[in-house]
């Protein structure tokens, strides 16, 4: 901190004081109306006094102004009731100023808006790569524990109404975008369903999300799809933001294990093949500069869940972003699915999905891998998927973290909440975990 602090001006010390202590300011303020008040109390004073002095009240004024009681005993009991009020108006003001931050409709106290507007605005900063429902689900868990979180999210879907739009209108694909943003909104519950919701008729519009459209309409306003990013962030109160790994109109394609090549990220699942490897079209993609710099300012890095081949890795395979992340100084994590993915992950353990992203992009892409350890419930065989298992080897220098990280309420997914508690506190024992395993020698710490 004291390089930086050498380098700063008087005043941008004074703006980054401001920044980091925003008390400092009320008090300040606070302080100043409060010598105004006795300023205005001891005027008000001298003009009684002369009153007094110079004019003869009605008797019901002596009951009123308590001349009855001593001197010291009205001083006080006014003064009591001048602090009670005071207190009041403050808590009220602090009410209706605090209003702008609460969306319409929800409950939250005072104690609770200044958590979310400036202590989660400490928080750590937390970048999450991936795509699809996986990273929806770990935003939606983290949001409560930092506002500082970076959703890094792929461009390759050429899927359903994404697909379309990005065909006919020459956009990036709006869909995980969409996803992201209903997870961090702050009123969650109605702006998944409204951003989430999908036209069942209508000429043109049948198959399309409302959120889809909002945001591509906002890139026609604003100029720029990324520019519509930030700015659908901003109207619906998002916390955190939502960053596209490349703006380049890449395609994602697939070398499978037979030597036959798949076109296109929707086509993948469907081909029936035994996918070998996946790359980018073209694959000189440049990487989006805020992207990059997010994962060298992170504390944490996160990769995954998510569809292994058509999620996580379109991600890392654009150029320099698996070099940021390898530089990076944070943390890296790795979130292994679930459960497996019916054509693209069949039968594959969770070496098979670590050893999947080493291949493609070298080794050095986390310290840490996290899967879930409990299953509590029988999966019925109609699904056509198989859990991925905790137990097993993880890359060398690895640490593996095992917890109940499934939900109830859908077994092949992540517990939003279950989730996040697992990734950070892993993040805050990552010294204890390492050391545990050095000592005992063991494969898999519990979480």
């Amino acid at each position: 901190m004291k390089p930086l602090w050498n380098n700063l001006s008087n005043g941008n010390r004074r703006s980054y004081l401001k920044w980091l202590y925003p008390g400092m300011e009320v008090k300040r303020w606070l302080g100043l109306m409060m010598l105004g008040i006795t300023i205005i109390s001891l005027g008000a004073a001298y003009i009684l006094r002369e009153l007094y002095s110079s004019y003869t009240f009605p008797e019901v004024v002596w009951y009123l102004t308590l001349q009855f009681l001593p001197r010291y005993l009205r001083g006080i009991l006014f003064f009591g009731v001048g602090i009670g009020t005071i207190g009041i108006a403050i808590t009220r003001l602090n009410k209706s100023l605090l209003s702008a931050f609460i969306p319409p409709g929800q409950v939250e106290d005072i104690a609770q808006a200044v958590y979310n507007h400036r202590q989660l605005k400490r928080g750590l900063k937390i970048v999450a790569i991936g795509g699809g429902t996986g990273l929806s689900a770990l935003l939606k868990g983290l949001k409560e524990y930092t506002g500082n979180l970076t959703a890094i999210v792929t461009v390759a879907d050429d899927g359903g109404s994404s697909g379309r739009l990005r065909r006919e209108l020459g956009v990036l694909p709006p869909g995980d975008f969409r996803n992201c943003i209903a997870a961090l909104a702050d009123s969650e519950a109605l702006m998944t369903r409204l951003l989430q919701y999908r036209f069942g008729e209508g000429s043109g519009l049948k198959g399309h999300s409302f959120g889809n459209l909002f945001i591509v309409a906002m890139s026609g306003v604003v100029g720029s799809f990324e520019e519509a990013i930030k700015e659908s962030c901003r109207v619906l109160a998002v916390r955190g933001q939502i960053l596209p790994s490349t703006l380049a109109n890449v395609t994602l394609s697939a070398h499978t294990e037979d030597n036959q090549t798949v076109r296109g990220e929707s086509n993948i699942p469907n081909s029936g093949k035994r996918i070998k490897r996946v790359y980018l079209e073209p694959e000189d993609a440049l990487p989006y500069p805020e992207a990059i710099r997010a994962i060298e300012e992170a504390d944490l890095i996160v990769i995954g869940p998510g569809s292994l081949y058509t999620s996580i890795l379109p991600n890392l395979l654009v150029g320099g972003l698996s070099e940021a992340i390898r530089r990076s100084s944070g943390t890296k994590m790795y979130v292994c699915n679930v459960a497996t993915q019916p054509g693209e992950t069949d039968y594959y353990t969770l070496r098979d999905h670590t050893d999947a992203i080493t291949r493609h992009v070298g080794e050095g892409m986390f310290q840490y891998v996290l899967a879930n350890g409990t299953f509590g419930h029988k999966i019925p065989a109609e699904w056509n998927v198989d859990p991925v298992y905790s137990h097993g080897p993880v890359p060398e220098g690895a640490v593996l973290v095992v917890g109940d990280l499934v939900s109830k309420e859908s077994p092949l997914r992540h517990d939003p909440d279950k989730l996040s508690t697992a990734i950070i506190q892993a993040y805050y024992s990552r010294e204890s975990l390492k050391k545990k395993r050095e000592e005992e020698k063991l494969e898999v710490v519990p979480a």
